[in-house]
């Protein structure tokens, strides 16, 4: 992923109270186990940081199984692991992107994806505190792919709308399931990027940027 987004235009976007520890910003390179700002509500809403990496309540250390980055949205309601965090923790991921990768007999050729009309993306996420110190971690819902990403890859983050934002965090009560789809076609824009951003210790802005072979 990568967030450009300037703290407070965040938190006044979503009239959350922004926490002291969020991650400095820009970064074109976040990573999995890395901090993220996320949204949530729970009486009034708040953007802090969370692990990208959902640790389960019975893992003994962060590395006791697999990195759960992302929750599939066909089975997210049944799995151990993230049942009760779909039903009573759910979160917004504002972003500027992500990327994702085509496999090719040959390479792993990265994409960049972000709103198609320059808003900023906010991904729905679900999210879990773990261990004795009570660490906030969290995972990415994905949906199938639709028609403009499946020439990339077979899945697709879950996009959610600024009209739904409410439901996703629980605020309008039940009926998020309804959300748990792809974003329309014309949503997103797509564009090549280097190779560079394969390395997670690349940065820059010209990570972003389109690339041309």
């Amino acid at each position: 992923m990568a967030n450009t987004l300037p703290t407070d235009s965040v938190a006044g976007l979503f009239s959350a109270a922004p926490a002291n520890d969020l991650p400095p910003v820009p970064d074109y390179n976040i990573c999995p186990t890395q901090a993220v700002g996320v949204v949530t509500a729970d009486g009034a809403r708040r953007y802090r940081p969370m692990r990208w990496g959902f640790l389960p309540s019975w893992y003994k250390s962060p590395t006791d199984g697999p990195l759960l980055i992302n929750a599939r949205a066909e089975t997210v309601a049944e799995k151990p692991a993230f049942r009760a965090a779909v039903r009573a923790r759910r979160c917004l991921v504002p972003v500027t992107g992500f990327y994702e990768w085509h496999r090719t007999k040959a390479a792993r050729l990265p994409w960049f994806a972000r709103r198609a009309d320059g808003a900023p993306l906010v991904l729905g996420g679900i999210w879990q505190d773990w261990g004795p110190d009570g660490r906030p971690t969290f995972a990415i819902v994905t949906t199938a792919a639709n028609a403009a990403m499946a020439e990339i890859h077979h899945r697709l983050p879950l996009v959610i709308e600024r009209e739904d934002w409410g439901l996703w965090l629980g605020e309008e009560g039940h009926g998020a399931a309804v959300l748990m789809k792809p974003a329309g076609d014309e949503a997103l824009s797509l564009h090549r990027v280097s190779t560079a951003v394969n390395s997670n210790r690349a940065a820059g802005p010209e990570l972003i940027e389109p690339f041309e072979e």
